[in-house]
């Protein structure tokens, strides 16, 4: 008999150790690969090696956040995007535009969630109605202008 409960979708199974490495870099992406060991007990080579498994398997990138409003970006927005058909699919032609940096295929209002990053307005009128609002199933989209970033942290911890 099987079970009808839904199941849970996870990623890979992150031993104590992995977690800690993740845990220790959120803190601080800087922390070198020696402080690293010293922490966890591990020899520099295999935090290296760790550290490069995680990032390898997709668990975790390793950049500097920024803020693209001091960093000369004149704007930066979410636009919530409604589709008829495939969301996957359109979601997957949104990767491929350099200016969008988070794509997310969510549930209520909108079908899929977009960050993007612009130079200028003139730009961000053509991303949105000669790009995005251009692909065959969008249907419609409603952009939210960031006025100012007030938080942005990704050290949410480990499970």
């Amino acid at each position: 008999m099987t079970d009808p409960r839904p199941s849970t979708v996870r990623g890979p199974h992150l031993d104590e150790t992995a977690k800690r490495i993740i845990e220790l870099l959120q803190d601080d992406g800087r922390l070198s690969y020696s402080a690293i060991a010293k922490d966890v007990g591990l020899s520099e080579a295999a935090v290296r090696h760790r550290v490069q498994k995680l990032i390898d398997s997709g668990v975790m990138q390793v950049v500097a956040v920024t803020d693209p409003l001091q960093m000369g970006f004149a704007r930066q927005a979410m636009v919530g995007i409604k589709v008829s058909g495939d969301v996957r699919k359109v979601a997957a032609e949104l990767a491929t535009m350099d200016q969008l940096d988070y794509i997310v295929i969510t549930t209520g209002r909108f079908d899929i969630l977009a960050e993007l990053v612009a130079e200028s307005d003139d730009e961000l009128l053509d991303l949105i109605s000669s790009r995005i609002s251009a692909l065959d199933q969008v249907v419609t989209t409603e952009t939210f202008v960031y006025l100012r970033l007030e938080k942005q942290t990704y050290a949410w911890g480990v499970r």
